[in-house]
């Protein structure tokens, strides 16, 4: 037969268990990484103004350089102050890790599906199981690169709305103006998201095990019975 049939049993074992784990990690990943948004600011001082706060507003996918500070009144400061962006775009990096998650989302939907509704045909043929296996490793190898990129822009994210942000303002390198850091927000769903690609890179790199056991690789086909009667020669 290969219609559906429906058996929960493989969410007990770890090949769908740990499928469930990575279905739901892959949520996290993509939701604290793309969801987020915050602001940096500084305080602007000059002989009419004195600690007026400018703010930035920034979040997915972190083109900070289409990103610019509120601007100062014209008035102010003798006209000096003049339109300023963030700097860098990371939206390559961020935008990697969100896609290649939604990605893994949706193969694991996929992949359940196949282990509750279809277990028969997938332990019935070598094919499945091999494709189940290349898949997982490509996966769990994109899991390495696409985190490891990520982790690196936020750290440089980190750096541009930071403190450092002060000695890129040309506003605020004139003798006659003063500049402060204001605040940042918080990226701790930045550093969850992180913290959850390399997570999610260990649990498909284990689940590779359970996976590979299921191929033709670990179990091949049983060989001929002994004693059995020869293939007849060809004439």
């Amino acid at each position: 037969m290969t219609g559906l049939q429906l058996n929960l049993g493989p969410l007990k074992e770890p090949l769908g268990f740990i499928k469930v784990l990575e279905w739901i990690f892959s949520i996290f990943a993509f939701a604290t990484c793309g969801g987020y948004s915050g602001h940096t600011s500084i305080k602007v001082s000059c002989s009419d103004t004195k600690n007026e706060t400018l703010e930035a507003a920034f979040g997915y996918p972190f083109r900070l350089n289409t990103v610019m500070f509120k601007d100062l009144e014209s008035k102010k400061c003798n006209g000096t102050w003049t339109p300023t962006h963030l700097m860098g775009d990371f939206s390559s990096s961020a935008q990697f890790f969100v896609t290649f998650a939604v990605f893994v989302f949706l193969y694991c939907m996929a992949a359940l599906v196949l282990y509750v509704g279809y277990l028969h045909l997938y332990r019935g043929t070598g094919k499945l199981p091999m494709i189940d296996f290349v898949i997982t490793m490509v996966v769990t190898l994109l899991w390495l690169i696409s985190t490891s990129a990520w982790a690196k822009a936020l750290t440089d994210i980190k750096i541009v709305t930071g403190p450092g942000i002060i000695s890129e303002i040309q506003f605020c390198l004139t003798q006659k103006n003063s500049c402060q850091f204001g605040a940042v927000s918080s990226v701790g769903s930045l550093n969850v998201s992180v913290v959850i690609g390399f997570l999610n890179l260990i649990l498909w790199a284990g689940n590779a095990w359970f996976v590979y056991k299921e191929t033709h690789l670990h179990s091949p086909p049983d060989a001929p019975a002994p004693g059995g009667a020869p293939a007849p020669a060809g004439m």
